[in-house]
């Protein structure tokens, strides 16, 4: 995969992780860049939302991306 190609893959998880949370930005995404638990944190403070709730839809999302890049 070339580093355009993942960034594009990073984007479409961006987003997709924005639209679950449409309370966080693109800067709370960055930030916790490499950090599932930084991430968690970041929609905790934003919603209000039980960790393992949070937990439990970001295995979503990441795992339909991985499912995606696979099938690739």
């Amino acid at each position: 995969m070339t580093d355009q190609q993942t960034e594009g893959k990073l984007n479409q998880t961006k987003g997709e992780i924005r639209k679950t949370w449409g309370d966080l930005t693109d800067d709370d995404v960055d930030q916790a860049r490499g950090s599932v638990e930084k991430l968690v944190g970041k929609i905790q403070e934003r919603t209000g939302e039980a960790a393992d709730s949070i937990r439990e839809k970001l295995g979503g999302i990441l795992g339909s991306e991985e499912r995606t890049s696979a099938r690739q």
